[in-house]
């Protein structure tokens, strides 16, 4: 009898460590809630009164938080000065710091010390695509803050807007996500806006052929070389990555795709392979899969490299390390 009751609390456990990978299990969905019981709504107004002010926020504020996961892991080091914000994919177009920074400040009054800026970056990510229409998915927390940034990491690691899907499929698998993961989570760009200089050279050079991209549609063609001429001062200039609906969540983003009117070369790559195709053409269809899907990509991502427990800190500031 003593046996049989020290055997099956013994079996649960095994299972528990199982079944729950060790990162997720110390992540939790109430982690704040005695702590600091009013984070979402705190978290939720910043982020709507930002994009009241600037309807672009919304999809500043969902890149920071790839842009910051996707570097050694979901650890608020894309938010400390110098390092990851000076890196190529970030330099001159990473912006919503001072949200961030604002939300903080809030927190603090509320509850000193306690609120980590990675969680609150994830936080501002999943509001930002809730208050424009998207999804919302829950989210477990309790990340801590990186105590380090890398210039160099951000370079590498970050998946580039001319690179073939093979290369940004293997960035992703790196983390720990998938293929499918990538057709999902590209979906964040039926929101936002793109530089002239990302996507200038499908429009007069495309693969030094002197000539476009044949895949783009000849009528957004028409449309972006007038907005981004050929010439070295147009390189800034803006514009948007889903041109029918920039500032709502939506599927839009993967029909453009099956009209090659993707506007970054790393959108139009997904009709190039079967499965990625098939995925677009489903999301195009079905926007609650699409939402569904994009909702457990998020959470996946969200979990890549955190810190918990004792690692890294709560930082006072997100720019800088306590």
């Amino acid at each position: 009898m003593e046996h049989n009751s020290f055997k099956l609390p013994f079996v649960h456990l095994l299972c528990l460590l199982l079944l729950c990978p060790l990162v997720s299990c110390q992540l939790n969905y109430k982690f704040y809630d005695y702590t600091c019981p009013n984070l979402t709504k705190i978290v939720r107004y910043g982020v709507w009164s930002a994009i009241t002010n600037d309807s672009r926020m919304a999809a500043s504020l969902l890149r920071l938080h790839f842009h910051d996961c996707f570097v050694n892991g979901c650890d608020g080091s894309l938010l400390l000065d110098g390092g990851e914000k000076n890196a190529f994919p970030n330099r001159n177009s990473a912006r919503g710091f001072e949200v961030i920074d604002g939300i903080k400040d809030s927190l603090e009054k509320a509850c000193p010390a306690t609120v980590s800026c990675t969680d609150i970056l994830a936080l501002a990510a999943r509001e930002a695509v809730y208050l424009i229409g998207g999804p919302f998915w829950f989210l477990p927390l309790g990340r801590r803050d990186g105590l380090t940034t890398s210039e160099s990491d951000a370079n590498e690691q970050l998946p580039g807007f001319s690179e073939p899907l093979e290369n940004i499929t293997a960035k992703f698998t790196s983390k720990g996500l998938d293929l499918k993961d990538v057709a999902v989570l590209s979906g964040a760009h039926t929101i936002g806006f793109a530089q002239c200089f990302t996507f200038k050279s499908r429009l007069f050079d495309f693969g030094s052929s002197g000539k476009p991209d044949p895949l783009l549609d000849t009528s957004l063609l028409t449309s972006l070389q007038s907005t981004c001429p050929n010439q070295d001062d147009s390189d800034t200039n803006l514009a948007p990555l889903d041109s029918a609906s920039s500032s709502k969540f939506d599927n839009l983003y993967y029909k453009l795709l099956l009209n090659n009117s993707g506007l970054l070369q790393s959108d139009q790559a997904l009709m190039g392979d079967n499965t990625t195709a098939s995925l677009v053409l489903n999301y195009s269809k079905f926007p609650y899969l699409f939402f569904k899907d994009f909702g457990a990509s998020m959470v996946k991502m969200a979990n890549i490299g955190v810190l918990t427990g004792q690692n890294g800190e709560i930082r006072k500031n997100c720019r800088l390390v306590n």
